[in-house]
């Protein structure tokens, strides 16, 4: 995953989906690539999306949106109708 290579200053908010069961994962981090080998010590999760985001508060309030705002979740989800397939 060399195209992860983390910007020092920079928070993601990502997507995962498990592979098995379809099931989807929000999350904020910043460091992606340590954060998907976590997730997949338990299970078998594909990176699907990623936004950048150079202040942590910006990646958290984007995180709280796709977790909590239907609006939010629904409007990102058509955006990734062909990854999501």
């Amino acid at each position: 995953m060399s195209e992860l290579t983390p910007h020092p200053a920079m928070y993601y908010v990502y997507v995962l989906r498990e592979k098995r069961t379809k099931e989807l994962y929000y999350g904020y981090t910043n460091n992606l690539k340590r954060r998907i080998a976590e997730h997949n010590k338990e299970q078998n999760w594909e990176l699907i999306y990623y936004e950048a985001y150079k202040a942590e508060p910006d990646a958290r309030c984007r995180e709280r949106q796709l977790k909590r705002y239907a609006q939010a979740l629904i409007a990102l989800k058509a955006r990734l109708k062909g990854s999501l397939k």
